[in-house]
């Protein structure tokens, strides 16, 4: 599934003579500008209104998700990572940084 929408994400940019805009930094920042975008939806909601938000708050939300989604996936991509591969590897990782016993209902964050 990550194969097919990778494929058409690259598809769709080199299309348009994207790539040569695409290079790590610059979709660092983006993904960090998408990620701004995203936040605005919350901006002075309290944490009740951000669990009952309306239909069109959702939809902008998840158009900043897809935002981040495609420049995370291009970014991966043109550093030759392997975004299922990095994510279980940092599952990995977490499960032993933050075993159940240990961390479950908690917030607090090892070192």
């Amino acid at each position: 599934m990550l194969d097919r929408l990778r494929e058409k994400i690259i598809e769709f940019r080199d299309l348009r003579d994207w790539k040569q805009f695409h290079d790590p930094k610059n979709l660092a920042e983006a993904i960090a500008i998408e990620s701004g975008e995203l936040l605005e939806n919350f901006l002075w909601k309290t944490c009740d209104e951000s669990n009952n938000l309306n239909n069109e708050t959702i939809i902008s939300i998840g158009e900043e998700i897809a935002d981040i989604a495609i420049f995370l996936t291009i970014l991966a991509y043109e550093l030759n990572l392997d975004i299922e591969e990095i994510v279980n590897r940092k599952l990995q990782l977490n499960e032993k940084r933050y075993p159940v016993e240990t961390s479950r209902g908690s917030a607090k964050k090892n070192p």
